[in-house]
């Protein structure tokens, strides 16, 4: 038990983490505003076509399954998950910045190939050492979290009013400042002792993949997250092709991401199991993407827009429960690469055949989309039965 004297200090150490986690967050998500949707606009402005834009959009997915799972084992066996958050956004920031002065689609394929296999690690990283956070201050996911989705609003409508006043060409430069902001950001970052000792384990990984429950929550995550690849890739251009302005554009998104935050804020509260609230994610996601196909008026797509905070929120906040439930905590790092690993090889072959898909059908490409959500709720409602009772929750060791 806490002495009076020493209840200051944790209650100090607990705020301390909590607010610059809350600030990395926050730079993190708003370089993923400004890059997920206005990425692909400026691969547009410089003369790559469709099917390079697909390619190189695959880029970060592919690295989540090669390269990210041996970073995350690698930093948690080091006991370096703050380090390991701190390197990455500075070669990320060093990597964007080449990536700006390349024009030519294969110097540009292979610049950004080697800043993503230092990009695509910071958010599980960031997670990770969220999740040993929390189980050390007794914190709450959602609500940390939250400020990174504010962040990723705030990124995107300031970088859909640039689209109306820059060049589309120099959109690559407002990505780069905010990986400076993240790099700043990571150096506020407290020291955390580890939850547990246990992560030199030789099978400890094995042992991961042997779970059928894990498996399960993993491969349904992936499928409905990776039904997001088509909105993510081609919902600026298309819209800019019906003639949406940029600041428009930015606001649609922005829709998606209030929603979000309003099932982050409130997910203290959730009393629904965790594997249902995947399936309602994935449901959500089949209508979400057959109405999108369907090229809604503007304030249908608005309101439908809104449906975000169901297809990813409710999604990743069921997802989060299952893996601290699922995986031991000296084990989260690895879970949550893992978990990367198996929605960037997902996501990947989507966004290489999504490319082509668009050019062959346009809008019909979320009618596949659909497909793939629906798919990812029939596997966790089949798997229901795996999650009312668990082997490791984030206190066990296993």
């Amino acid at each position: 038990m806490q002495s009076e004297s020493q209840i200051p200090i944790a209650a100090a150490k607990k705020r301390r983490f909590a607010v610059s986690l809350a600030l990395f967050y926050s730079a993190v998500f708003a370089v993923s505003g400004t890059h997920l949707p206005f990425f692909p606009v400026w691969l547009k402005a410089i003369g790559i076509d469709a099917a390079w834009i697909g390619l190189i959009n695959a880029l970060p997915a592919i690295t989540r399954f090669t390269t990210l799972p041996q970073v995350t084992a690698f930093a948690e066996k080091r006991h370096a998950i703050r380090a390991a958050m701190m390197v990455s956004v500075l070669a990320t920031a060093i990597g964007l910045t080449a990536v700006g002065l390349q024009q030519q689609p294969l110097a540009l394929f292979l610049i950004y190939a080697l800043t993503c296999m230092m990009w695509t690690p910071t958010m599980p990283l960031t997670d990770a050492y969220a999740l040993r956070g929390v189980a050390r201050y007794g914190l709450d996911y959602g609500p940390l979290r939250l400020w990174g989705s504010a962040a990723f609003a705030a990124g995107s409508l300031a970088c859909g009013y640039l689209v109306d006043v820059i060049a589309a060409r120099d959109l690559i430069w407002v990505i780069v400042a905010w990986a400076v902001v993240a790099v700043l950001a990571s150096l506020l970052l407290q020291p955390l002792d580890d939850v547990r000792h246990r992560t030199t384990e030789r099978h400890a990984g094995k042992a991961l993949l042997r779970d059928a429950g894990f498996w399960a929550v993993i491969a349904s995550a992936a499928l409905i997250q990776g039904s997001h690849v088509a909105y993510y890739t081609f919902s600026a251009i298309n819209w800019q092709l019906h003639g949406i302005s940029g600041l428009t554009i930015a606001g649609l998104w922005t829709l998606g991401v209030i929603a979000e935050i309003f099932v982050f804020a409130l997910s203290p509260r959730f009393s629904l199991h965790p594997s249902t609230m995947i399936a309602i994610g994935g449901l959500s996601a089949v209508v979400r993407w057959i109405v999108t196909a369907h090229e809604p008026p503007l304030a249908l797509l608005a309101i439908v827009q809104l449906g975000h905070g169901l297809t990813f929120g409710m999604t990743i906040v069921g997802t989060m429960n299952l893996l601290v439930q699922r995986v031991p905590a000296h084990q989260i790092a690895r879970g949550q690469g893992y978990y990367a690993a198996c929605n960037g090889l997902l996501g990947a072959a989507t966004s290489i055949a999504s490319g082509a898909i668009y050019a062959r059908i346009g809008d019909g490409l979320y009618y596949v989309m659909a497909a793939m959500a629906g798919l990812g709720a029939l596997v966790i409602w089949s798997a229901r039965h795996r999650f009312t009772a668990h082997p490791h929750s984030a206190e066990s060791g296993g």
